[in-house]
């Protein structure tokens, strides 16, 4: 049986003290996988890297956002200001107020807005949830379409079911199974392969479309699709063309210009380890640039200096 494989090294002072274990894929722009290492045909749990196939399904029943509000409609923003500004006009759109939000309540990403957001003397609060944007949208499509609000998290609403035709059209496959992701809004399981795929077809989409719009959200406002500080955004506005979105437990998928895709997982969730694989990857398929070797090293620190790196697990990439 396949199983993960070794993607990247812990090194300290020298030596290897641990390892992080997950699984890669390459698909061409006809969807076929071109290169794998792991376990990429089993199903897995996208996480907020479907918030584009959500943001997809939305677009096609009416939602009429593009620009910085479609970004923060499929993002897991870090809770800055203007992240919070860009949900409330979102639900203002709807006629409604954060209160109708049903996200958890949670303290920004980020961690200098979250001090800020604490010394101004907030709590947890549904808006500060990363994934309030998405929710924001959620509410405005129900609205538009006469939908019941008070359940649309429920995978029976019928937002959630086109939400289901979007992502099993643009991932190539039928969703295997149903769960509650961290927002409680449904999350829908997918091979590791479909996910790259989905993406790649995102990023070549033919201008006009709607795959292409929420594509072009992105790229322009890369900071309302994550935060102003993030990794992601950094790749997106460094590499021409190129379409990302993270999700937890260490999942990341990106889509290229000429339409490829590649999705990862890394087993044990560990974030620090998801930028520095997919930058190995990057490398492996010939795309060099400045950003993408900084985001292959994630430096460790002993006595206030760095002394080691999370690093590819070279061996994998061959």
């Amino acid at each position: 049986m396949t199983e993960p494989v070794i993607l990247a090294d812990v090194v300290r002072s020298g030596f290897v003290e641990g390892r992080h274990r997950g699984s890669v894929v390459v698909t061409d722009p006809d969807g076929a996988v071109e290169w794998s290492v792991g376990v990429v045909d089993e199903p897995m749990f996208p996480r907020s890297s479907n918030k584009p196939m959500q943001a997809l399904g939305m677009l096609r029943h009416g939602l009429p956002l593009d620009g910085r509000l479609l970004s923060l409609a499929g993002a897991s923003h870090s809770g800055e200001q203007f992240h919070l500004d860009g949900v409330r006009e979102i639900l203002a759109l709807a006629g409604l107020d954060a209160s109708a939000l049903r996200t958890p309540p949670a303290y920004p990403l980020d961690d200098a807005a979250r001090d800020a957001w604490v010394r101004a003397g907030h709590g947890p609060e549904r808006i500060t949830m990363n994934c309030s944007g998405k929710h924001a949208a959620m509410l405005l499509a129900c609205v538009l379409n006469g939908w019941p609000l008070e359940d649309y998290r429920s995978p029976d609403h019928p937002l959630q079911k086109v939400i289901r035709t979007a992502v099993e059209d643009t991932a190539g496959e039928k969703v295997s199974y149903v769960a509650v992701d961290g927002c409680g809004a449904p999350i829908l399981a997918i091979s590791l392969a479909g996910l790259a795929r989905s993406f790649g077809l995102f990023a070549a989409a033919a201008p006009g479309t709607l795959e292409a719009k929420v594509k072009d959200a992105f790229r322009e406002f890369p900071e309302y699709a994550s935060g102003s500080t993030r990794d992601e955004a950094a790749l997106m506005r460094a590499v021409p063309g190129l379409f990302c979105k993270v999700g937890a437990e260490s999942v990341y998928a990106v889509g290229l210009e000429d339409g490829r895709g590649i999705a990862l997982k890394i087993e044990d969730g560990t974030p620090r380890a998801r930028a520095v694989v997919m930058a190995a990857v990057l490398r492996k398929l010939g795309l060099e640039h400045e950003v993408v070797e900084q985001q292959a090293h994630f430096p460790l620190y002993g006595g206030g200096v760095e002394v080691g790196a999370v690093q590819p697990h070279l061996p994998a990439f061959d």
